[in-house]
């Protein structure tokens, strides 16, 4: 480890002496908002100092070992012990670098929320609804195996099956940091159950994942907001579909439209619509700091045409491929079935590392 980032990392140790000693202060904990901020940055740093700390320690170890090698007159027994222990040490001072490296990484203050997860049909007709609702199914699966909480806050059911438009809420922790990266374009090719003669159809979905925004992140001004009531569609509950509970919000400055129609209460469906809405309003402003501090707009989604796109889930060779990152696996099937986290974690895996290479100055739009 060099002696800049060690500098760097006891400097963080004083910070969280600090940050310590101001969540102690009465005027700090009457501040909500300051509090919750203060307490996620002692929470990371105190992460950090842990994992600098052992590295500390393990480097003690090492020296120790090796000063017993260097010891002739220690016997046979000793000396085996004292290599085991230096190469325990050495093993571990390898990983623990590596983990503090990637603490380094810039943590983005939306990976805690939960999440708002859209899927669409784009092109390919019913063949694309009908994959919109096998990669929902794919998602909510995911999520039951992280131990997450879905919730279907509105849904637009194709004639043939799957669906033309559907909106998750998907509570955990960390469910944002984990979904992010399904943004984009995903492609199907495979043979549709409608095909008869067996022809491959190529069709596509778009997928947005949105973290969801805090009453203190977005203000609502009344006066910008347009609500419309309508009778509930699809499958709802016992006598959702009996009385005129569905809300559709229009905002009238940005033109977004939600609609919530999961509750028999039009109350609470109001007030789901509006946390979808601030989800939408804090993604673009998110998105202009984003654009003023990188000039290469990370664009989320796209028009749904068949050449952006993402992943590909081509079904008669059984392979999934992100082409973001050149990974490619097989098990279809398995993969469907919710079993996705390989090629999750390989997206995180993958940003991650470039966001270390730009932090160290390695990477590009990295100053010379």
């Amino acid at each position: 480890m060099t002696p800049s980032l060690r500098e760097q990392f006891e400097r963080l140790a004083l910070r969280l002496s600090e940050l310590d000693a101001l969540l102690a202060d009465p005027q700090v904990s009457a501040d909500i908002r300051r509090y919750r901020s203060l307490s996620r940055e002692q929470s990371e740093a105190a992460h950090v100092v842990g994992l600098f700390r052992r590295y500390q320690a393990r480097e003690a170890d090492l020296a120790g070992a090796r000063e017993m090698l260097a010891d002739a007159g220690l016997d046979a027994e000793m000396q085996a012990m004292a290599r085991d222990e230096a190469a325990g040490a050495e093993a571990d001072l390898q990983r623990l670098d590596a983990d503090l490296q990637a603490a380094l990484i810039p943590k983005d203050p939306d990976d805690d929320r939960n999440a708002f997860l859209e899927i669409r049909a784009g092109t390919g007709g019913d063949e694309s609804a009908l994959f919109a609702g096998d990669l929902a199914r794919l998602y909510q699966r995911y999520c039951e195996r992280q131990g997450w909480r879905t919730e279907v806050l509105s849904e637009n059911p194709a004639e043939l099956g799957g669906y033309k438009e559907l909106v998750l809420r998907v509570e955990g922790d960390g469910a944002y940091a984990r979904l992010r990266f399904e943004s984009g374009g995903h492609r199907v090719q495979r043979v549709p159950a409608t095909e008869a003669q067996g022809r491959i159809h190529t069709s596509t979905i778009t997928v947005s994942v949105m973290p969801e925004a805090e009453d203190v992140d977005i203000k609502l001004n009344p006066a910008d907001i347009e609500m419309q009531v309508m009778r509930s569609t699809g499958s709802g509950g016992q006598s959702v579909n009996t009385t005129d509970s569905a809300v559709r919000l229009i905002h009238k400055p940005s033109g977004i439209v939600v609609k919530c129609q999961q509750e028999k209460s039009q109350t609470k469906n109001r007030a789901m619509a509006e946390r979808m809405l601030r989800a939408k309003l804090y993604e673009i402003e998110q998105e202009r700091i984003r654009n003023e501090r990188d000039s290469m707009r990370r664009g989320q989604v796209g028009t749904g045409d068949r050449s952006e796109k993402i992943r590909t889930y081509n079904f008669p060779q059984d392979r999934l491929t992100d082409h973001r990152i050149g990974l490619t696996v097989h098990n279809l099937p398995a993969i469907m079935s919710g079993g996705v986290e390989d090629v999750i974690t390989a997206c995180r895996t993958h940003y991650q590392a470039e966001a270390l290479k730009q932090q160290m100055g390695e990477g590009p739009g990295a100053s010379a």
